[in-house]
């Protein structure tokens, strides 16, 4: 089954919310991050008393026969965790490993090159494999888990020494993926799709969400797909599918049509509400990951930053330094074109007295 439709309504999911304005890692709401989508381990959920979800769950009609094959991914985040560190002196490449000491520090400095601590994401991805979605009842389990693991990356002086490190690192995380298939009618199939986060963390570990979110699935989402068969919209759906629609329970999430307008063949379920057939305009450059994101107004504050602004920036994050050279370099056409568009203009019609 073929996602690739829908991979940039489903990237920009992915990373909304991500870095937001003024993309400083010194910004309080850039480091109070990670809102979207979050499933956290259901011990801490249990703690906190359900305002932090440990389950999400889709449900939408699928017009289903015989041929109908049904696939579905599941996407999210997992955070990793940068640190910098420093010997004591200068170490040479086969001392990497052999000697682990560093001085974790703030801000590492090495020739032109300066870096600082923050947290990294990894895209996850969970592909089922094509269900026939024409059983009266149907239910499908699979369980995921990535293990945890830590990276140690040189940074060398213009001697060819190791000056520093950056170290990331991620914990250990685990999921499961429950697909319930049943006819409401004849032609017509409910598709649950409940994700839980299963890590197993133990309550008195986790004394803050920033712990507990090294732990949780961020960001999540589900792509639908279907060979020979037809979703239907939960926003409009048909006069004779309304009551089997409203009876369709969503829960942190929502299914909406993606692909071309009028295509019936895959849903992207989000926790961020989209209307059918949701598109990136064409006049945008690129992803600026700030929630509600307006790119005229966020290029234009941008560009009104500090030198001193623009470093952090650019320390923070390797997006973050995109979003900054790929604004800084913006031809004026460019930056004429993210004025606005007019769109859907149709003509008044009179009406009678």
């Amino acid at each position: 089954m073929n996602f690739n439709r829908v991979e940039e309504i489903a990237a920009a999911v992915l990373y909304e919310g991500y870095m937001l304005y003024p993309y400083r890692a010194s910004a309080i709401k850039n480091q109070q991050r990670w809102n979207f989508g979050v499933l956290c381990p259901r011990s801490w959920s249990e703690l906190q008393e359900g305002s932090d979800a440990w389950k999400m769950q889709t449900e939408c009609l699928l017009q289903a026969d015989a041929s109908t094959l049904i696939g579905v991914e599941v996407r999210f985040l997992q955070i990793v965790n940068r640190t910098v560190g420093k010997p004591a002196e200068p170490l040479e490449k086969c001392d990497l490993w052999t000697k682990s000491q560093w001085n974790v520090v703030d801000k590492l400095t090495v020739g032109s090159r300066s870096l600082i601590p923050w947290q990294e994401a990894q895209e996850r991805k969970v592909t089922v494999p094509s269900l026939k979605a024409a059983a009266f009842s149907f239910h499908w389990h699979s369980q995921f888990d990535f293990k945890p693991q830590r990276e140690i990356e040189p940074v060398y002086d213009t001697d060819g020494m190791i000056a520093g490190v950056v170290i990331r690192e991620w914990e250990a995380l685990a999921g499961s993926i429950d697909i319930h298939l049943r006819g409401c009618r004849e032609g017509l199939v409910k598709v649950s799709v409940v994700i839980r986060n299963t890590t197993e963390v133990k309550p008195e570990s986790l004394q803050t969400r920033a712990e507990a979110l090294l732990h949780s699935l961020v960001s999540v989402h589900t792509i639908l797909g279907a060979d020979d068969g037809a979703f239907v919209s939960l926003l409009d759906p048909p006069r004779e599918f309304e009551d089997a629609a409203a009876k369709c329970s969503n829960l942190g999430t929502w299914p909406v049509l993606v692909g071309e307008d009028g295509a019936k063949d895959a849903m992207l379920s989000s926790p961020i509400i989209l209307y059918d057939y949701p598109q990136i305009a064409p006049e945008s450059p690129g992803a600026l990951f700030d929630g509600t994101e307006i790119d005229e107004i966020l290029s234009l504050r941008i560009l009104t930053m500090t030198d001193e602004e623009k470093e952090e920036m650019r320390l923070s994050d390797d997006r973050a330094r995109r979003v900054l050279e790929r604004t800084e370099n913006m031809p004026p056409e460019q930056f004429i074109k993210l004025h606005g568009a007019m769109r859907g203009v149709h003509p008044a019609v009179k009406e009678a007295r």
